[in-house]
Order: C-alpha cells, then structure tokens, then sequence
C-alpha cells in the first residue's frame, strides 16, 4: 500500500513554546498595502501563536502576508488585503516573535536532494511520480495539470492526455489562451498553429487557422457553446468540457483574441487559479516556464486532508530546458518538489502507458514491495528501473 508521509508538529507543551511571545499584529488602513515591518511567508510549514494558541494556518503560499482574523491565521496575498486586517509583524521565524517556521514536520525526504541535472536518469521519478498520481486519484485527491501550448501541438500527446483525463487522473487544468486556442483548432480544422498535428506539415494559408477559430468561439460566445454546437471533435478542452472538469485560463498583454472564457483581469485570474491551487494534492506542470512559475509560488506547500493530517503538495515540473526546472525548483523552495528535464510529449505518452495501459503497468509494477513511503529520487534497494 502506498504511503504519504504525514507531518508531525512539535509539542508545545514544552517550556520553550510556552514562553515564546504572541505574535504581534498592525491594521491594514489602505486597502492592498500591508503594514510596516510585515512578515513575508514561506512555503515552509509556518506556526503563528495567536494568545496562548500556536496556529498552522490551513493554507500557506510564499511571498504573503499572515492575517489574524476571528481566532484563527490566514494567508493572504497583499492585494486581497482589506482596511482593517491584522497582519502579523516581524522577521525572524524561531519563535521569537511569535513565528515559528517548522520544516522539521516533515521527513527530509520532502525536501528536493540536489545535483540532478539533464545528464540524469529520471526512471525512478516517474515510477514514483505514477504510484502518488493514483493515490490521489483513489484517495480524494486533487491533481492540477499546468500546461503550455507545445503539449497539445502533437497527436499523441492530446490522446494520451485525453486517456488521462477520462481515468480520473485530471482534476483541474491550468493554462493560458495559447494552449487552449491551439487545443480547439487541433479539434476543430486538425492544426495547430497551422501546421498538422499528426503529420507536423504546414498546411496552405495556415497560419489563419488559429485566428480563424477564435473567430468562431468568439462569434459563439463561449468556448464551452461552440463545442456543444459540435464544432470539436477532440482535444484535452472538449474532454475537460465534457466531463464537467475546470479549467482556468489566464490572459498575456500578447495574447491573439482572447478566448471568451480567458482572464484578462490578472487579479481576477490569479484569484480563480488560487480557488483551485488550494485543493490541489498534486501539481504536475509542463512546458510552460510562466505559469508554472506562478502556481509554484501560489499554491501551498502541505494540504490539510479531511481526517486532519497535514501531507506535502507535491509539484512535478517537466521541461525540455534545465534553467526553467532549476527556476522553478528555487520558486518552490524546493518543498515537496521533483523536476524532470525530458520532452513533453514524452512525458505525457509516458504517464498514459504506465496508468491505463494495463500490460505495461504490470510490467512496471513487477516486483515493488507493498508498502512504502514516498521518498523523491531514492529508490529502495532491489528495484529495478524502467
């Protein structure tokens, strides 16, 4: 049976704890802006003590402000701050103030072991990566794709990931207008960006098909009517749509069109993708540096699960180009996080083999032991690679 590892908190009950001071706090008087001499978050599991009570707020993100508010801490982004909120103030994070910054909860296999680099073998990565997204999927989990629009440029790929969604393995899809734009005209006129998606060839005046298809969405009025008009024959967006599955797009000062359902708010678009940032049990992010940029700093570095135990949010970044996996990795704080330089297409062909096809699954599994914990870019003694 497959194993998370599960956070253990100190014991306050101990003399030390009990004497550290209780945080201090300063009212928010302009909306948006934090106080002087606020304290900047971490992904790091952070307890707040709030009178004589040490709290672990139930999400946490790098880069925010902590807000007390009714008895209990909340992060929350300085932009979303309102006149009045109580920011926790300081600076250092042993306790002194108020603020104790706790990596020690989890074991330190949570925390990413350094030296991998595009010379590496990632077999081990992907044969964890596959047992942790089926424990989520038949656990309550929530897994979020982040993609760029390379992913769906490929025949292949846009089935696999298909297969991958209609397996329950896709909770939520996180991207821009490019992919989805690219994943609509794969569906509706078999190109993207011009150029056939099985076939890779360029197609006469292709180059207007893109343009062409968010003029159909956009004189239809929303991406989900035009697939319901039975505009699409495939693609990741029309099985999502089908299936009733959310997906979230935000918008570039560059982007052609938009489509109708794309944020061009960014407040608005990083609050949508935050809603669902915040259930994710796991987070897989491909060839997109910028968005995966951002979920890395948003999302929480643990998630609180229905029975009360505290389990990492694991990120899986996956690009052709080392720096973006090494960016992201420091944008993570290397909490609970696993980069793997390959070929998207690759990778996701890869995921869709191990998960549903059931010879090649077999055939991975052979020989595992039945219980263990997951443990990032280790492997137990006897395993085999792919």
């Amino acid at each position: 049976m497959f194993k998370l590892p599960v956070f253990e908190g100190p014991d306050f009950k101990e003399e030390k704890y009990i004497k550290m001071p209780a945080v201090k706090t300063e009212a928010v008087e302009i909306k948006g802006v934090a106080p002087e001499d606020f304290y900047l978050t971490s992904h790091m599991p952070t307890y707040y003590k709030v009178g004589d009570q040490w709290i672990l707020p139930k999400h946490n993100s790098i880069n925010c402000v902590a807000v007390v508010k009714d008895g209990d801490v909340v992060v929350t982004e300085l932009r979303d701050l309102e006149v009045g909120d109580q920011v926790v103030l300081g600076h250092e994070r042993n306790g002194s103030e108020g603020i104790l910054l706790y990596k020690e909860g989890f074991p330190d296999s949570v925390y990413q072991q350094k030296g991998w680099a595009v010379e590496s073998s990632f077999s081990e990565k992907y044969d964890q990566l596959f047992e942790l997204m089926e424990h989520e999927r038949d656990n309550g989990g929530y897994i979020v794709w982040v993609l760029g629009p390379s992913v769906v440029f490929d025949f292949d790929t846009r089935n696999s990931l298909n297969k991958l969604a209609e397996n329950g393995y896709i909770n939520c899809l996180l991207g821009g207008n490019a992919m989805c734009t690219h994943d609509l005209e794969g569906g509706f006129l078999n190109t993207a960006l011009g150029q056939n998606i099985y076939t890779q060839e360029n197609v006469p005046l292709g180059h207007y098909n893109h343009l062409d298809l968010l003029n159909e969405v956009r004189t239809t009025g929303s991406i989900k009517k035009f697939i319901e008009d039975g505009n699409v024959k495939d693609g990741i967006i029309k099985t999502l749509n089908d299936m009733d599955v959310p997906f979230v797009l935000c918008g570039s000062v560059r982007d052609d069109g938009p489509l109708p359902e794309v944020y061009g708010d960014t407040d608005k678009g990083l609050s949508a993708t935050k809603e669902h940032l915040d259930k994710a049990t796991l987070i897989i992010t491909v060839a997109t540096m910028l968005h995966s940029s951002s979920v890395a700093n948003m999302a929480s570095g643990y998630r609180v699960r229905e029975d009360g135990s505290i389990t990492p949010v694991y990120m899986y970044t996956v690009d052709i180009t080392e720096n973006v996996v090494n960016k992201i990795a420091a944008a993570r704080e290397n909490m609970a996080f696993t980069p793997i330089v390959t070929n998207a297409q690759d990778f996701v062909v890869n995921c869709e083999r191990a998960l549903i096809q059931v010879a090649d699954k077999e055939f991975q599994m052979e020989g595992k032991i039945e219980e263990k914990e997951y443990i990032p870019g280790k492997m137990d003694q006897g395993e085999g690679e792919i």
